[in-house]
């Protein structure tokens, strides 16, 4: 570097060595002594080459090492648990429709209430299919009178006929006749039946237990039966304890899942324990089990719709609301915790700086999982016995010296110790 800045200096003085000459008048060799001096001075001014001057590292050898703090990774035995949105939906939820069309004459409960199934809710006006019942009733007691008097002239007839008194064509009419009337009896008798439904659909009860919505139709006004689409709403029921949770699994978790239902012995997941938490809650408090899963994987969404059912005796949970599902992730495991800030980031990969015995420093890739209460699990790149810097770094470069000052990673005793015992892992991609 310093012959290059030299003769860089000397073409550039000798270029001019001609028009110094003409402009002065002064002779060349006066020039050149000048022009040499000039050079010399330069030379001495220019500094030592980086490259020479450096070491392997690229600091001077006066440099004084680097205060930075290292620690070794904290080993802990932990669960990881994927977590996961979900919505709360009812076990059981009716639309209470009429299934006679009438007026309303009573309305027997309060908006929001808990019912028993069975219980009364609504009145239609009975009178007419009072009618109607009494009316099919005397046409079944009409019919099995006919019946009766037709089987008596059957029972004359026989031995009539025997004697050739009346004709046997009088006594097969006689026959037919009684025929006719059982047929019309049994007519007669399927009519008594419908109009004892309809009497009794006046009269609307709560099919399942749980909680009823707004009344949808007051006393005085008119309803109509019919399917679906034509037919009154006239409440909704919705059932509370049990409640079922439902949230979507991605397709790289589901086969995960599998995987490990598989190395624990477990025939399926139907039965896991999955946590769950409402959006106002840190920890996950409430415990269900699984007990359903779709029998394919949306394509759409590439996700796996799975349902879990857990206990609602105290009201907390109400369909419709959303909630954080947590399923268990992986089995039990010793894992190496680092602080985020002892992660450095490039454009191809993540990394720590290791410090070696004699305080130099070299860069170590990593794989980094979830976090575990602020600490960043490392699946690899990092043993339990390096000493990793975790403050400081921004100043290093690898094979930098450093006078380090060791500190141990602590977590504190209300992190270690969560609400419902156990190792909770939050997971959070880094």
């Amino acid at each position: 570097m310093r012959i290059r800045i030299v003769a860089l200096l000397l073409a550039c003085l000798l270029v001019g060595l001609g028009a110094l000459s003409y402009l002065t008048g002064r002779q060349p060799m006066q020039l050149a002594q000048v022009v040499w001096q000039s050079a010399t001075s330069a030379v001495r001014a220019v500094p030592a080459s980086p490259e020479k001057s450096q070491g392997s590292g690229g600091a001077t050898p006066s440099a004084a090492p680097v205060a930075v703090t290292v620690s070794r990774p904290l080993k802990r035995s932990i669960v990881e648990w994927d977590e996961y949105t979900g919505r709360f939906d009812a076990v059981e939820s009716v639309e209470i429709r009429a299934r006679v069309s009438g007026y309303l004459t009573d309305v027997r409960f309060k908006d929001g209430q808990d019912v028993a199934a069975g219980e009364l809710l609504f009145v239609i006006d009975p009178r007419p299919f009072e009618r109607a019942l009494a009316q099919a009733e005397a046409e079944f007691e009409q019919a099995k009178v006919k019946v009766s008097n037709a089987f008596l002239d059957v029972e004359r007839g026989k031995p009539l006929a025997a004697r050739n008194v009346i004709s046997q064509k009088t006594q097969d009419d006689r026959e037919n006749l009684w025929r006719g009337a059982e047929a019309a009896l049994k007519v007669s008798e399927a009519k008594v039946k419908p109009a004892e439904l309809d009497l009794s659909f006046t009269r609307v009860t709560a099919p399942v237990a749980g909680r009823l919505g707004r009344t949808l139709v007051t006393k005085g006004n008119y309803v109509s039966a019919g399917g679906s689409q034509g037919s009154t709403l006239l409440t909704t029921i919705v059932s509370q304890s049990p409640i079922y949770v439902y949230f979507d699994v991605n397709e790289n978790n589901a086969i995960k899942y599998k995987r490990l239902s598989a190395a624990n012995g477990s025939v399926g997941l139907i039965g896991a324990v999955v946590g769950v938490a409402l959006p106002d809650e840190k920890e996950y408090p409430h415990q269900g089990r699984l007990d359903f899963l779709d029998n394919r994987i949306d394509a759409a969404t590439g996700t796996w719709r799975a349902r879990a059912i857990l206990d609602n005796a105290g009201g907390l949970f109400s369909a419709g609301m959303f909630a954080r599902v947590r399923m268990q992730g992986s089995p039990e495991y010793e894992a190496l915790l680092l602080p985020d800030e002892a992660v450095g980031t490039d454009q191809t990969s993540r990394y720590v700086l290791i410090a070696a015995d004699d305080g130099a420093t070299r860069r170590s890739p990593v794989r980094l999982g979830p976090l575990y209460r602020g600490l960043r699990v490392v699946r690899e790149g990092v043993g339990p016995d390096d000493w990793v810097v975790v403050k400081g770094q921004a100043r290093l470069r690898p094979g930098l010296k450093v006078a380090p000052k060791q500190e141990q990673i602590e977590l504190s005793e209300a992190t270690l110790a969560p609400a419902g015992g156990g190792t909770h892992l939050r997971l959070e991609k880094p």
